[in-house]
């Protein structure tokens, strides 16, 4: 036992171990000099996520709970573990026990030491394929039933650049093993103009359109080109799960599973409290998925493998999901190519398809094996099934998570721009499962999809100049008489603003010009109908003279939105070329400019929140160190934001800037949201994170 021991306080100098028992031969707790540590596998147990992470390369302290209930509690499953359960129970030589059952799906995974303390085993357990019994292989006594074993279960070598290989079980070539959906209910639905929701007979109205003009009068003798009107659409909110709408009408309709896709990073630079926050955030997002939603998990590092197929996140879903999670392995390079080819393959081979499909990219290296070109072709990262097109543009996102001072922001942000997701800069590794709770709170509210806003000139001389739709797909039609917005997925009590210019002509009678009528097609995610809604013939007023207008905030404000947008692009592209001092200076003169604007005359909140961001990314282009570390990521997660009109996780810790963060932030995200910050409330490191959430939400959204 001596000996044994010796080498596990020999793993612990190395930072191999990361908890060991004390024996009765050793001081107190309180008298050793090294802290006592939580394990990955411990991490992703309830039991201990009230307890707060923070960034440190000491690992994280174990609660004094923790080496009770992991004698109760089986660490890869976490359920209770006793004899005469019905489950056969594996005691290591380390002295830490598991379901037999469990232990022996980690070390298929390719696992070979303790989940707990990390001390490498001779006896191995594994499962007959064709008894299911346990059985157990001493390495140095069992040679022959290790080649046994061997045969039974041929193993896949995956070789990583300088390190040992790491062995997986064989993929199928077609991943096509997707579990099948689960029967929901049937929803009656028909086609429908939805101008009348009175009538109980039709589905609740999921749209709701509005119409605003920079200003309410034109001189009638007066001709008037490049004139605003600003469209503002707003999908129904949504109480316990059900929709809402705007007459406060609930639907009984459910909400959209979802098929979920999560690609994550365990390269080497991931070891340590990386990659055990990682895994207890993906503890979070198994845990408040539905029964109906699958999920499947994708590693990569020089190469990528599959840790399960799509898989329904019921009961015993979650429990092989957890266990999956539990044995990942930090080494290895970093192979974003292939992650995010084998991820795409699972979401093109499936049999059956939920109503909302999105992919998760999680990543703090950069793909060594692919993006090595001196002028790389991000395009190459995605199929061709993946690139935004008319048919497919926002049929499968990836929402791309870099965190850390050495990501490749360029890459991830352009793989969710080619794809239709959002690119989130995770500034500190502590707040992963913020970032990711509040991206599942969106996938798991979809209200409708394959949104299509058709805009339509009513006077004959009514022309449509451009429309301003950020990242979305918009074109003007019929020498202007028209024009079109793909808008795709909305959340519940999601919101979008597009500005549409027009010229509007001289009248030489008539006390008002029509203008704009508007028409929004949409599909419902589990009924499947197309519902078509029409909005009232925008009318502007034509006296023979008009006093001061005072032009509408609600239109100025959008101006607003694109004008910081375009002034971020032009930085950022300064920047990139090395001339930091020019893209200060841009940023500069657009904060001059909003400055003098009716909104922020009036101190409009979300236009004070711009200013705040472009300052941040000023303060973020000092220096050419500090724009590689951070400048560049928090840039292109504000462009993704802006342009996207959607919630993303950004760096920085100023109230302005953080309230900002979260002004496309919908209801269903702060709720789960909330829920992650519950676990780690009372931690004086996260109230810095948590207070300019709560102080911005519990206000009026800015619109």
């Amino acid at each position: 036992m001596g000996s044994k021991w010796r080498k596990m306080k020999k793993a612990l100098g190395l930072n191999l171990c990361t908890y060991l028992p004390r024996t009765l031969e050793e001081p107190p707790s309180s008298c050793l000099n090294s802290a006592e540590k939580l394990s990955d596998a411990a991490l992703l147990s309830p039991v201990n996520w009230p307890m707060t992470p923070t960034p440190s390369s000491y690992g994280l302290r174990l609660s004094r709970n923790s080496s009770k209930s992991s004698k109760q509690t089986c660490s890869i499953c976490l359920t209770k573990m006793k004899e005469g359960g019905g489950h056969a129970i594996f005691t290591a030589e380390c002295s830490h026990s598991f379901h037999f059952h469990c232990i022996a799906s980690n070390v298929k995974h390719g696992n070979q030491v303790c989940p707990v303390c990390r001390s490498k085993w001779k006896d191995i357990p594994m499962q007959h394929p064709m008894l299911d019994l346990p059985v157990l292989f001493d390495r140095s006594h069992n040679d022959a039933a290790i080649n046994l074993a061997r045969r039974l279960h041929p193993p896949r070598r995956v070789m990583n650049q300088g390190h040992a290989p790491q062995i997986q079980a064989s993929e199928p070539s077609m991943f096509n093993d997707d579990e099948q959906l689960e029967q929901l209910p049937v929803i009656p639905g028909k086609s429908s103009s939805s101008n009348d929701v009175s009538d109980n007979n039709r589905p609740v109205r999921m749209m709701d359109i509005k119409i605003h003009p920079e200003v309410s009068a034109v001189p009638r003798a007066q001709s008037c080109g490049n004139f605003d009107v600003l469209v503002h659409l707003k999908a129904a909110a949504t109480v316990a799960g059900h929709a809402v709408s705007e007459n406060n009408q609930i639907s009984q309709y459910p909400r959209a599973p979802v098929d979920l896709v999560t690609v994550l990073d365990i390269s080497g630079s991931m070891a340590g409290t990386k990659l055990a926050l990682l895994k207890r955030a993906m503890g979070f997002v198994i845990q408040n998925l539905g029964s109906n939603d699958r999920l499947s998990v994708i590693a990569f590092s020089s190469t990528a493998r599959r840790l399960f197929p799509l898989t329904r996140m019921s009961d015993t879903g979650r429990q092989q999901a957890l266990q999956a999670v539990n044995s990942l392995v930090a080494n290895g390079g970093t192979n974003i190519a292939e992650g995010l080819r084998k991820g795409t393959k699972v979401m093109e081979d499936r049999r059956e398809k939920n109503p909302v499909s999105s992919i998760i990219l999680l990543s703090d290296g950069r793909d060594t094996y692919t993006m090595n070109q001196p002028e790389p072709n991000y395009k190459l990262l995605l199929p061709l099934s993946m690139h935004s097109n008319d048919n497919k543009r926002f049929q499968i996102p990836v929402h791309s998570f870099g965190f850390g001072s050495d990501h490749d922001a360029s890459l991830m942000h352009s793989v969710s721009e080619i794809s239709g997701g959002t690119f989130s800069f995770i500034e500190s590794e502590a707040v992963i499962q913020d970032a990711l709770a509040q991206c599942i709170g969106g996938l798991l509210s979809v209200a409708v999809q394959e949104l299509r806003l058709e805009i339509d000139g009513v006077c004959p001389d009514v022309r449509l100049g451009s429309i301003k739709a950020g990242s979305y797909s918009s074109v003007v039609l019929d020498d202007g008489r028209s024009g079109i917005i793909d808008v795709g997925d909305l959340y519940a009590d999601e919101e979008r603003d597009f500005l549409v210019s027009i010229n509007i002509p001289a009248e030489n009678a008539g006390s008002e010009t029509p203008l704009l009528k508007l028409r929004c097609v949409y599909k419902g995610p589990l009924t499947k109908e197309i519902v078509t809604l029409e909005s009232h013939v925008l009318k502007i007023q034509r006296p023979e003279k008009v006093g001061p207008e005072v032009v509408s905030i609600e239109v100025d404000r959008q101006r607003n939105r694109f004008l910081a947008a375009e002034a971020m692009a032009q930085a950022r592209t300064s920047a990139e070329q090395g001339d930091l001092s020019t893209a200060a200076s841009i940023l500069e003169n657009c904060r001059r400019v909003l400055s003098e604007t009716a909104a922020a005359k009036s101190r409009d909140r979300f236009c004070a929140a711009l200013d705040a961001e472009l300052k941040e990314m000023q303060e973020r282009m000092t220096s050419r160190h500090v724009y590689e570390a951070s400048g560049r990521a928090y840039i292109l997660s504000g462009l993704s934001s802006h342009s996207w009109q959607r919630a993303t996780a950004r760096g920085g810790d100023s109230i302005d800037v953080s309230s900002l963060v979260q002004a496309y932030q919908t209801p269903s995200m702060a709720e789960m949201l909330r829920r992650s910050q519950a676990m780690f409330l009372g931690s004086p490191s996260n109230h810095r994170l948590i207070q300019p959430l709560l102080s911005f939400t519990s206000e009026p959204k800015p619109r």
